[in-house]
C-alpha cells in the first residue's frame, strides 16, 4: 500500500525558512521522479518542484525558483523541499508524490494528507 507523510509545515514570518520532508512507503522512490505540489485555499494545486531518480535534474515553478531547493535521500524512501525567503503568497499545503510523466504529471491518484505552511506576520 503507498503511503506518503508529508511533514514539516508551521507557521512562519515572512523571510522565514522551512524544511519539509515527505516520507513515502510501499513502493522504492528510487525509480520514481518525485515532485513536491501545494493546494492554496480557493485554488488548484500546482506543481511547486520535481526531482528525476537520481537527483541530478530539477524543474521549479517559476515563483519559487532561487527560493526553494528539491532534494532526495533514495536510501530513507525520503524527498526532501528547503524552503527559503518565504512569501505570503507561499501559504498553502503541500503535498509530494512520485512522478508518472515529467516534470509534474503525478503518479498516485491517492495524496497524503499534506502539510500546512502559513507565512505570514
Amino acid at each position: 500500500q503507498v503511503q506518503l507523510v508529508e511533514s514539516g509545515g508551521d507557521l512562519v514570518q515572512p523571510g522565514g525558512s522551512l524544511r519539509l520532508s515527505c516520507a513515502a512507503s510501499g513502493f522504492t522512490i528510487s525509480t520514481y521522479g518525485m515532485s513536491w505540489f501545494r493546494q492554496a485555499p480557493g485554488k488548484e494545486r500546482e506543481l511547486v518542484a520535481s526531482i528525476n531518480t537520481t537527483g541530478g535534474r530539477s524543474n521549479y515553478a517559476d515563483s519559487v525558483k532561487g527560493r526553494f531547493t528539491i532534494s532526495r535521500d533514495n536510501a530513507k524512501n525520503t524527498v526532501y523541499l528547503q524552503m527559503n525567503s518565504l512569501k505570503p503568497e507561499d501559504t498553502a499545503v503541500y503535498y509530494c508524490n512520485a512522478l508518472r510523466v515529467w516534470p509534474g504529471v503525478p503518479r498516485f491518484g491517492s495524496w497524503g494528507q499534506g502539510t500546512q505552511v502559513t507565512v505570514s506576520s
